[in-house]
């Protein structure tokens, strides 16, 4: 048996949840499955809702620090659509030197299709991707 025979989750860190919470909820959209400790954090933890049964932990640790890679990517059929509705929601998307990204911080995805960058308030980042 391999681990490659099971579901798997992303597990995010972040060092304010009530903060974390505003961005994950309020701009991304995602909706809370539970709330649980962190730690000794009393609702430190939440665990969300993704397409197709796919789940999201969020987690408040006196540990976490931001990462430059990114943790997490979401693949949706319409780029555009979610990367205005997240810029309406508050989102504000990265830009990178040189990734040929237009004005809304969409580019082209190295093999083909488009991608776009955001980021958490401690700094997470989060790829949107799509195939074309």
């Amino acid at each position: 048996m391999s681990l490659g025979e099971h579901p798997v989750r992303a597990s995010i860190v972040v060092t304010d949840m009530a903060r974390a919470a505003a961005f994950y909820e309020g701009v991304l959209g995602l909706a809370v499955v539970q709330v649980s400790p962190s730690a000794d954090i009393a609702e430190g933890a939440r665990v969300y809702a993704g397409g197709r049964g796919t789940l999201l932990n969020v987690f408040e640790t006196p540990a976490a620090g931001s990462t430059r890679s990114t943790v997490a990517t979401w693949y949706v059929d319409d780029l555009d659509g979610i990367v205005a509705e997240l810029t309406d929601a508050g989102a504000e998307f990265v830009r990178y030197e040189g990734f040929g990204q237009d004005a809304r911080g969409i580019g082209p995805r190295a093999g083909g299709g488009r991608i776009a960058w955001v980021e958490d308030p401690d700094g997470n980042t989060h790829a949107i991707e799509a195939d074309s």
